[in-house]
């Protein structure tokens, strides 16, 4: 079995365990008591991606430039509770045009909706990178934007894998950013 095989059947019991709950700050906060980064899920979950980035499986298709790619690596379906699964790969040290004109070490990615929310591993490649979560900023560990939330991702300090967990596989870039 390879590494991206390994990751999807790694997330399936996490998701029967989470699958009927509600993405939220409560809940951000249980994933990280529960599932931080000493966690046996969360070094493991963190290791594959990592892998799949390295092997080409992850992150791999450019959204921005080789600084900032995504990809879907699973649709929904019955088997993950119709969770999809997704990596994306930023990386703040080389600036780019997203870049936060007020923070010259954050890289800004597409401003996007979640509505029916997310479930989001952050998994660092450079030690102090962070992604900007609705909370606050998280370094390894989990954030988990609510139902209907909207934001643009941003990463600092260097190079960031976040794994994100979709319900119905939602997100949405239709929306317009604010001023």
């Amino acid at each position: 079995m390879g590494s991206r095989e390994q990751l999807i059947e790694l997330s399936i019991p996490f998701l029967r365990e989470v699958k009927d709950m509600t993405p939220s700050a409560a809940m951000e906060r249980w994933l990280n008591e529960t599932y931080g980064e000493e966690s046996a899920l969360y070094k493991d979950l963190a290791r594959l991606i990592k892998m799949g980035v390295e092997e080409g499986w992850a992150a791999n298709q450019e959204v921005d430039g080789p600084n900032y790619r995504r990809s879907r690596i699973l649709e929904p379906t019955p088997e993950t509770f119709h969770f999809s699964i997704t990596a994306v790969y930023m990386n703040s040290a080389d600036p780019r045009r997203f870049k936060d004109e007020d923070d010259h070490d954050v890289l800004r990615g597409q401003y996007h909706g979640h509505p029916y929310g997310e479930l989001n591993l952050v998994a660092p490649l450079d030690k102090g990178a962070e992604l900007k979560g609705l909370q606050d900023w998280q370094g390894p560990g989990w954030t988990a934007p609510d139902p209907g939330s909207r934001h643009y991702p941003e990463v600092r300090g260097g190079a960031v894998i976040a794994l994100f967990y979709l319900p119905a596989g939602r997100i949405s870039y239709d929306f317009k950013a604010p001023g």
